[in-house]
């Protein structure tokens, strides 16, 4: 073992590195590889029909021992179902990940990834940008032609649902989003195409993540890629994947306040607003 590989050894968590975003560069023990983006992109669909099955045979198996007494799933609509699969299948890439960082790269997983701890101070202020970033959105004009009912809303079927999506949308989704879209996509594309292009792409395919949520509201796809356009600028000023995780978790966790209060604490939910 070289004086490199010493220097990158596995730890337990993330780093405690510091400097400025060319030294975070400067850091990252390997490039990315073009066979990197093919092999993450062949695992997504079968990460997503083995969280799917893996989903299906736990509530069959529930349901037997509950002696068919569950009521029957209609797993398009039902949220529970969705977020289990969901939360399944991020475990799932999650683990793909580590193994493409610490078996194929050989490589330390959070310096791959390009995580750099942050002071409270600085999360504390990501947090309050995300905040900010969801009242800019909410006050922005619309430019685009939105429909009155998108798919999303189907899921806000009952008060413990949108708890539910809630905690997925605070706790999960910034985490796991950040590590597909800031972690492993951008290190990919800023190793082989560069930096601006990598903040571009990624905000981009953030923003088609999102579309099948809201088809037909376009103005909200649209707000939505602005939103992934500040979490990808974030990333590429800091060099650094920890500010767009906050900010996201910030952002989300704004938004489902911003409903809580809007809905009598999720108990009119006649009085949804456009997510």
């Amino acid at each position: 073992m070289d004086e490199t590989e010493q220097q990158i050894s596995p730890q337990d968590g993330p780093p405690p590195l510091e400097g400025t975003p060319t030294e975070a560069r400067e850091s990252l023990p390997a490039p990315w590889a073009l066979r990197d983006l093919l092999r993450f992109l062949a695992f997504v669909p079968i990460g997503f029909f083995a969280a799917d099955i893996l989903v299906s045979i736990g509530y069959v198996l529930l349901d037997l021992a509950q002696h068919g007494h569950l009521t029957k799933l209609k797993t398009a609509n039902d949220p529970f179902f969705v977020l289990v699969m969901q939360t399944v299948f991020y475990g799932l890439v999650l683990a793909y990940t580590h193994h493409l960082v610490t078996v194929r790269h050989a490589q330390a997983f959070w310096p791959m990834l390009r995580w750099r701890r942050m002071t409270v101070g600085k999360t504390l202020a990501c947090l309050a940008g995300g905040a900010l970033l969801t009242i800019t959105i909410a006050l922005l004009p619309p430019v685009l032609p939105d429909a009155n009912q998108f798919p999303l809303e189907n899921l806000f079927n009952s008060r413990a649902a949108i708890f539910a999506i809630g905690a997925f949308a605070v706790l999960v989704a910034p985490f796991m989003e950040e590590i597909i879209f800031r972690g492993v996509l951008f290190g990919i594309f800023e190793s082989q195409i560069g930096l601006r292009a990598a903040i571009l792409i990624t905000a981009i395919l953030f923003g088609g993540l999102h579309v099948p949520e809201y088809w037909g509201a376009w103005n909200h796809v649209f707000m939505i890629f602005l939103v992934g356009l500040v979490f990808s600028l974030a990333r590429g000023m800091s060099g650094s994947l920890a500010p767009s995780v906050f900010l996201h978790a910030g952002y989300n966790a704004t938004m489902m306040l911003g409903l809580f209060l809007s809905t009598e604490h999720f108990r009119n939910l006649h009085a949804l607003p456009h997510p």
